[in-house]
Order: C-alpha cells, then structure tokens, then sequence
C-alpha cells in the first residue's frame, strides 16, 4: 500500500488532493505495470470514486493511459524525475567515475541518494546482473538494508539519525536482514567510524555491497558510491581487501569533481 502521510505530520499549508494524486503514479511499479480501478483504489487505500477520479485526470493530462479497463503510466512521467536530473550535476560528474572503478573491478557500480527513508539511484554501470531485480537509475531501497542507505543515513545529524531511527520499520528481506533498531543504530556508528559500509545480503540473497560517502563543499555527505558482488565469487574479507582501496579512491575522485563543479547546497 501506497502510505500517506498522518494527519499530525501535515502542516497547514498541506494538500492532500496532490498528496493522492502521486500516491496513484507510485503504485505503478515493476510489478504494477498494469492496474485495474480497483487496485489502485486498493493500493492507494482510495474510494473507487476517487481512484477513478484521479487515474482519469492524469489520464486527462498524459500520464497514464486506458484501455477502458487497465491503467498504466506512459512515457510522460519521465518529465517529472528529469527536471530533478537535469538540474544535478551529480550523476553527469560521477558517471565516468563509475565506468573507471568498473572497468578495474569488473563489478556494477552506482551512485545513491537519500530521499526520505530510502535510497534512489541516480548513476549506475552495470556489468553483470545479479539481482533479481533490475536496478535502474531511479530504482528505490529501503536505506537500512543497503550500504549506500547506511552510508548516507549515518553520516546525517545525531538527530536526524536518532529520529529516523525512531520511525524505520525493519522489514526482513532476507534471513541475514538487520532486525532490530538497537543492532541498526550499532552499525550505523560503525559506518561513520570507518568511512564505509559493507551489507551482506541483507536486500537480497547472494548480493553483497560496499559504500563509501562522496562530499560536497561544505563538507557534508550528499551521495553515497557503491561496488556489488555476488557472495558466491567474492567474500567480505576479499571485498575489504580488493574492492575497498579503488572505492575510495573513486569516492574521492567524485567529491573533488563535485567541488569544483557543484555549488554546496
């Protein structure tokens, strides 16, 4: 279900109307590529009225259409994610940084910001597939159970981090996924401590991954940098003694870059 936003979170000014609107274009996913009325109305938690009404005002605007049964998005919403991309200089600079650390690692390799509580990729070189699912730019994690998501929660105010710890919901992914808060505020001090994060197939089974921060001017962390293997050719120790020195190493290229190009927010 597609959540809203609890009536002691909205300040005056809040519309829920628009709020709803979004909710109905989030519930088309990978797994939602079609949607009948009342699976959005479902996953929305809407009326079939105001599902109905919604999906025909963005059907209404070009950013979904029908065929008088299933929904679906069309390519028009792309507009909406590319004024955010076009306006970052982050993924341009830090593209052929990834194509340089996975050419020398032969391993995928991403770019991550934060957004709420999750992850959204914005720069990705992949080589081989080893998720089930396909990673793309704008592909969203839940920040616990990534590197990148640790990275740049830990590295965040004591508390900003105290109060998304407040608010998380650890869902178990996988049997090796974080469990409790306690265990996650643990490990998110360790990252800041050491400069990086290793996640051992706690998103998915078989895949392990390895973040380190990339900073703006200002000296804060504005995106994370990772490295992705598969647990069956590449152990944790190898991973900290083989892919660890050229992740930092890229990590520090991008920072430099994004010094001399990006302005600190």
């Amino acid at each position: 279900m597609v959540r809203a936003m609890s009536d002691d979170a909205r300040e005056p000014h809040f519309v829920q109307s628009l709020e709803r609107g979004l909710a109905v274009i989030r519930a088309f996913d990978a797994h939602h590529r079609e949607l009948t009325l009342s699976e959005v109305a479902r996953i929305c938690d809407l009326t079939r009225a105001a599902a109905r009404r919604f999906l025909l005002t963005l059907t209404d605007l070009g950013y979904v259409r029908t065929d008088g049964r299933l929904f679906s998005l069309t390519p028009r919403v792309l507009e909406l994610g590319y004024a955010f991309l076009s306006s970052l200089s982050l993924p341009e600079v830090a593209e052929p940084h990834l194509e340089q650390l996975s050419a020398e690692v032969h391993e995928s390799s991403s770019v991550s910001v934060l957004d709420g509580d999750d992850v959204v990729y914005v720069a990705r070189v992949p080589t081989r597939r080893i998720m089930t699912v396909a990673i793309n730019v704008g592909t969203r994690f839940p920040a616990y159970a990534t590197s990148m998501g640790r990275v740049l929660v830990a590295h965040l105010s004591e508390e900003r981090v105290e109060a998304y710890l407040a608010r998380v919901r650890l869902t178990r992914l996988t049997g090796r996924t974080v469990g409790s808060v306690a265990e996650l505020r643990a490990e998110l001090g360790r990252v800041r401590k050491q400069g990086y994060a290793i996640v051992d197939q706690e998103l998915e089974e078989g895949l392990r991954s390895m973040a380190a921060p990339v900073f703006d001017r200002s000296g804060a962390v504005t995106a994370a940098v990772n490295v992705s293997v598969h647990a069956s050719r590449t152990s944790v120790a190898a991973m900290r003694a083989e892919l660890l020195p050229p992740l930092l190493a890229t990590a520090e290229r991008i920072t430099a870059d994004l010094r001399v190009t990006r302005p600190a927010r």
